[in-house]
């Protein structure tokens, strides 16, 4: 691939014989976003290592510090001087949330409880995407939220103490969740938040954490997460695991070519995110897990992946659908990557959600595996991919940092040069990355 300039748009991925070597992973950017949160509702320092170096984090901590939370950030530290529950200021501008719906729909949940009115923004792909699933519970606690037809800038207008709510998610989202669980730290009573579907649980982790009395119970009409009002949160160090969803991509790309050993060390192994290790195991991956420990209220391990793929002969595709979804819905564009490399393809249903993320991305990875020569059936809620020889090709990462780690991968297993269009934008979630693709990346023969 070459020297990797600071700041590119395109970039040439040559093909690979097979990836070997030990991955140093960034911090994961969900625990990320969450501690630094959480941290600043809490009373005293905490000092948070390995902190995501992400672009979306780092805008989680430019909005803190926005409202009067001190921070220090070295390269993979971060302390944060926690504030209190109420003890956020009113910011003197608009909090830019960059590119991150996390950033925005988290942070909303504690402003809906603050005495003082702010408006979160974010650049242009932020403003297209849906917020009316964060606008209608905080609405139901007692904030004023405005927004443009249900989309950002949102302005919200906070309540002290907000109402606490009974609140049963229509759609499977951790983010809005988190919202709502957040807003009830500052609720008059206890609120609850009825998932019908698990979502990933790094919220209630990271608050228990902290102190907060965080109640859960299965029901028959799904898993029931409560929080009070009353709770207080006391500041406690944290070491951030390395990112699954980053190691998800060198998972992938090393179980599809022979001859691969990558090794990943404090990879977070929750069980509301492992769902890419399962599936990959299930479809012929073989994944070694070895040294689990829990790390700060979270379960890690050191990951190896041997190369290639066990060959399975499947009849039929195999449908990925269900619950299984929400537990690995930003791994899906580079699971179909390895779904052409299967011997019946792969299918993905319930994903609807991947409509409404830094880019439709159901549609994106769609284009571009068929530019690379695979066969692509595109579903409202999903796609199948066939079996298919991939050939390099020009394609397009459309802005969004998974598509183009997930297509950085394709290239690899693709027969000639494939030149991405956007490439810069994995520093979303992963600085780096293609620097440490290139450290592993053993080159195939001419």
């Amino acid at each position: 691939m070459g020297r990797i300039p600071s700041k590119m748009l395109n970039m040439k991925i040559r093909p690979a014989r097979s990836l070997h070597g030990a991955i140093a992973l960034p911090g994961d950017k969900s625990i990320s976003h969450r501690v630094a949160m959480i941290a600043a509702m809490a009373n005293g320092d905490t000092t948070i290592d390995n902190f995501a170096t992400s672009a979306d984090c780092t805008s989680t901590l430019s909005c803190l510090a926005a409202l009067g939370v001190p921070l220090r950030r070295g390269e993979n530290r971060v302390v944060v001087h926690g504030v209190g529950k109420r003890g956020f200021t009113a910011p003197a501008a608009p909090l830019d949330c960059g590119n991150s719906g996390t950033t925005m729909r988290l942070l909303a949940g504690i402003l809906a409880g603050q005495s003082f009115e702010s408006t979160l923004t974010g650049d242009e792909s932020l403003l297209a995407r849906p917020m009316r699933r964060i606008i209608g519970p905080l609405g139901e606690m007692g904030a004023i939220t405005t927004s443009n037809e249900g989309k950002p800038p949102l302005t919200i207008t906070g309540q002290n103490p907000l109402r606490s709510i009974d609140y049963t998610l229509p759609v499977a989202s951790a983010q809005v969740k988190s919202c709502v669980l957040l807003a009830g730290l500052n609720a008059d009573g206890e609120t609850r938040v009825i998932e019908p579907t698990e979502t990933r649980d790094h919220t209630e982790r990271m608050l228990r954490w902290f102190g907060v009395n965080v109640r859960t119970r299965r029901t028959e009409n799904g898993r029931r997460v409560t929080v009070a009002g009353t709770a207080s949160l006391t500041a406690r160090d944290v070491a951030v695991p390395a990112d699954i969803s980053s190691a998800a991509f060198f998972m992938a790309g090393a179980a599809c070519l022979p001859g691969s050993d990558i090794t990943m060390p404090g990879v977070g192994i929750n069980p509301s995110r492992r769902g890419v290790l399962d599936v990959l195991r299930d479809l012929g991956a073989n994944i070694e897990v070895s040294g689990a420990a829990e790390q700060c209220g979270e379960p890690v391990a050191t990951l190896r992946i041997r190369g290639g793929l066990r060959k399975k002969q499947f009849l039929s595709p195999p449908i990925l659908r269900g619950d299984i979804i929400a537990n690995l819905i930003d791994e899906i564009p580079v699971l179909a990557v390895l779904g052409t490399q299967l011997s019946a393809g792969l299918v993905f249903r319930d994903a609807e959600e991947l409509r409404f993320k830094e880019t439709d991305r159901i549609a994106a990875t769609a284009e571009n595996l068929r530019r690379m020569g695979a066969e692509v059936t595109e579903f409202p809620d999903g796609l199948a991919v066939g079996p298919a020889d991939l050939r390099g090709a020009s394609i397009d990462s459309f802005g969004d940092h998974r598509i183009a780690m997930a297509f950085a991968m394709a290239g690899l297993l693709a027969d000639g040069e494939t030149e991405m269009t956007g490439a810069d934008c994995a520093d979303v979630s992963f600085p780096g990355f293609f620097e440490a693709l290139e450290l592993v990346r053993i080159e195939r023969p001419a």
